[in-house]
């Protein structure tokens, strides 16, 4: 079996200023999502649309800059109210202590939600057009926030048979060895997931089933990883045996599942 390396969390620092591998992490994710977005410019439909305007660069700059804010707000927010509600209820100002950790990806990606609402009705654009564009262009960012998880030895897996290979001690977890479920995670959401939506999306398909695919596969990918996944001591298993990442998993899968059939169902 392995031994965590124990990585230092801080990737530079100078004098007073510390700069983490995970704040790192999250600026490649958002410079990935760029990047992808670009090209996503010059895929169909979105290099023939002229109504009511054409795509730009300056697009993806202004839905990034909103997406962050969701991604930050929405996260924070969610990782309060999903995880720890009674305790946030009654420490309303730690919310905002968001250098104390506690971020939600659920929570995360309602906040994007919204804050693409609010963005394509300024732009007067339809939503799920807005949201066929980003979805292929997210996972890579989930891959590297997974391996920041795993610098920080942190969301460490369950309790793994000696003989895996690739079972791993985490001493801040004990000395018995466990599932590399940030590793499992990187591998399934973020990069398996980014290769099945990018080329489901390179094909025709009508609006809203890329995003429906999205909601799908995140949920299920993310589903099956929890089973590996050490669930978060202050609440263990819930209901049947899941965590309550599972259970969050769940709403988001079918969501998919009808969004994707209820788009079939359009005319193209």
């Amino acid at each position: 079996m392995l031994i965590y390396p124990q990585i230092n969390p801080i990737a530079l620092q100078v004098g007073p200023l510390a700069i983490h591998w995970y704040g790192i992490t999250y600026l490649v994710a958002f410079a990935l999502f760029f990047w992808l977005a670009t090209q996503r410019l010059k895929h169909e439909p979105y290099a023939s649309i002229i109504q009511p305007a054409q795509w730009t660069r300056r697009d993806i700059e202004d839905m990034l800059f909103y997406g962050v804010l969701g991604v930050i707000v929405g996260g924070r927010l969610g990782y309060c109210l999903f995880y720890k509600p009674g305790y946030y209820l009654t420490h309303p100002l730690e919310i905002l202590a968001i250098w104390q950790g506690g971020m939600s990806f659920h929570g995360g990606m309602l906040g994007v939600i919204l804050a693409m609402i609010w963005w394509a009705h300024t732009r007067q654009r339809p939503w799920l057009q807005v949201t066929d564009l980003i979805a292929p262009c997210v996972p890579l960012g989930l891959a590297s926030g997974r391996v920041g998880n795993f610098i920080n030895g942190e969301l460490w897996g369950r309790l793994a048979d000696p003989s895996l290979p690739w079972a791993m001690v985490f001493p801040a977890a004990g000395p018995e060895p466990r599932h590399p479920s940030q590793v499992y995670q990187f591998l399934l959401e973020g990069v398996l997931l980014f290769v099945l939506l990018w080329l489901y999306a390179r094909k025709p398909r009508k609006m809203g089933q890329v995003s429906g695919a999205f909601l799908t596969g995140y949920g299920l990918f993310r589903f099956i990883a929890e089973y590996f996944r050490e669930p978060d001591a202050f609440l263990g298993l819930q209901a049947l045996g899941l965590s309550r990442g599972q259970w969050l998993c769940v709403p988001m899968i079918l969501a998919g599942v009808l969004m994707w059939l209820w788009a079939s169902k359009k005319r193209a």
